[in-house]
């Protein structure tokens, strides 16, 4: 089954790229599977010379930074360490921004990360790294992990991102790693979303009510409330009305 779904990624990619008039991509390397899966199939479909991995810690724990630079080992490409915490201090600073505000902090360290890719990005596409559980409960930074130029692994839930680690032969440190944005110290998206990826999965496919009360309400607002995450942006339709009142 992976072996299959690996091969039509691959194809994919390849197709997006070269369709593109590109030669290769850039990714943000976090240090996590999300990451790790993407880079590792982009691999196969471009080869590691055309995979370019940008590690950027942001006042970051230093596993995160630790982590990325393995993945970037692991699958031999090359990588880029590049510390952009001074860009957040500064862009702080200019909008005179509540620095104790975590979650608006993370947020901004996601958009500087991505304006970093898109600035590595001459001759490269941006590849995206969210999972489908993710897509379903908003939780990524819209314009900033949210922002790609292609989704390989978009459609797929945590547990078969897992399962596709594991076929592609990722190191089980990466595997077993607990998903974390690396908002804060000891920080898991479990507990930042209040449910588990677990719980996403069985809400979507099996009902409201194949998990607790709770995590079903929890779950229902988190969907909720991203829906406009995951929308084209809207546009006024004027073309119309100016075409008959000219």
């Amino acid at each position: 089954m992976y072996a299959e779904l690996t091969e039509q990624i691959t194809d994919w990619i390849r197709s997006r790229v070269h369709g593109a008039g590109m030669s290769g991509v850039v990714i943000g390397l976090s240090g996590g599977i999300d990451s790790a899966v993407t880079a590792a199939l982009c691999v196969r479909s471009l080869g590691q010379k055309n995979v370019l991995g940008l590690v950027m810690p942001c006042e970051s724990i230093q596993a995160d930074t630790t982590d990325g630079l393995r993945t970037a080992e692991h699958l031999g490409i090359p990588v880029k360490q590049i510390d952009i915490s001074p860009v957040l201090t500064a862009f702080v600073a200019a909008g005179h921004l509540d620095s104790s505000n975590l979650l608006n902090l993370a947020n901004v360290k996601a958009r500087l990360r991505m304006t970093m890719e898109y600035a590595y990005s001459k001759n490269r596409l941006v590849a995206g790294t969210g999972n489908y559980s993710e897509t379903k409960t908003g939780y990524w930074t819209k314009w900033g992990d949210g922002a790609a130029d292609f989704l390989p692994i978009a459609d797929l839930w945590k547990d078969e991102v897992g399962e596709l680690a594991r076929y592609l032969e990722l190191p089980e440190w990466i595997v077993q790693r607990v998903p974390s944005a690396g908002l804060w110290e000891n920080q898991s998206d479990e507990n930042e979303m209040g449910v588990t990826y677990k719980e996403i999965k069985e809400f979507f496919t099996l009902g409201a009510g194949s998990v607790s009360a709770e995590a079903a309400k929890r779950i229902a607002s988190l969907h909720a409330s991203s829906a406009h995450k995951r929308e084209a942006i809207p546009f006024y339709h004027a073309r119309g009305w100016l075409d008959e009142n000219k």
